[in-house]
């Protein structure tokens, strides 16, 4: 039988993945964020505990106790969460002290290091979730028309530029013009901000994986939600980088897409240089 932790942030992502591990007769110990994880995580694990944001030491105690040598990231951590809810214990506060920058990737990327220091893999986010995972070219019944492909070249050009410094996964553009980054407040929170300055024109959402070519954490993901925001204010077209991006419920959020008139894209991913 397979063993392994799972570490479960917010939404739907880490109870497909536990659902999965079942399915495949896994035994996953799930350890859940306190300030982002649902309590549904409980009965599809083998057993669960619990820690807050910023318990790095008690982390690698649990995986210690419970004999877990390989672990993976499931879920997000909302970026807000790390700078108001975090309290480090000492661990995460050392490692912190190193960092040059405190973004996602060298925060996760810290993290990863000192759990591998402690003879723990961190294993691919995606793997129980594969079928999930953007293909190439479009997905729903409409593809992007001339005016829609011109604005989705140019956010692809805009946010693979952003890419390597940290600063979101998605931008909104409205007739070539790049009208919201995605930040700190999430990709729902960006397409709403948007709307109120365009005036009802329509709205594009490009979201791209960062150039990375691994996929252990911080995985570009839409779902349901996403759609229903899109539909909320206008945005026509989801592009995606294929391979590299989750969409979860996959067949009822491209069936919600089409009911919606709503285009999504899979693109190849642009490569860090």
């Amino acid at each position: 039988m397979t063993r392994y932790a799972l570490v479960a942030g917010n939404g739907r992502f880490p109870l497909l993945a536990l659902e999965s591990a079942r399915k495949l007769g896994h035994e996953v110990i799930a350890i859940g964020i306190k300030e982002e994880a649902s309590k549904e995580i409980e009965p599809l694990a083998a057993r669960c505990h619990w820690i807050s944001l910023g318990e790095l030491s008690r982390l690698i105690r649990i995986l210690k106790e419970e004999g877990i040598a390989e672990l993976i990231f499931a879920g997000q951590v909302k970026h807000a969460s790390i700078f108001s809810a975090i309290r480090p214990d000492w661990r995460l506060a050392k490692l912190l002290a190193s960092l040059e920058t405190k973004n996602t990737d060298a925060l996760i990327g810290g993290v990863i290091r000192v759990l591998e220091e402690e003879g723990v893999r961190v294993m691919d986010s995606t793997a129980l979730l594969k079928p999930l995972l953007a293909s190439l070219g479009p997905m729903s019944r409409r593809k992007p028309t001339r005016e829609e492909e011109a604005d989705i070249r140019y956010g692809r050009r805009i946010a693979n530029a952003l890419a390597g410094f940290d600063v979101g996964q998605s931008v909104v553009i409205c007739e070539r013009a790049c009208v919201a980054v995605e930040a700190m407040e999430g990709t729902d929170a960006a397409l709403r901000r948007a709307a109120a300055l365009v005036n009802g024109r329509p709205l594009r959402l490009v979201k791209v994986s960062r150039r990375r070519r691994h996929l252990l954490f911080d995985v570009p993901v839409a779902g349901l939600d996403t759609i229903a925001v899109m539909r909320e204010t206008g945005t026509t077209v989801l592009a995606v980088d294929a391979g590299r991006t989750l969409l979860l419920d996959r067949d009822q959020m491209l069936e919600r897409a089409n009911e919606a008139g709503i285009a999504v894209v899979g693109y190849e991913p642009e490569e860090a240089p």
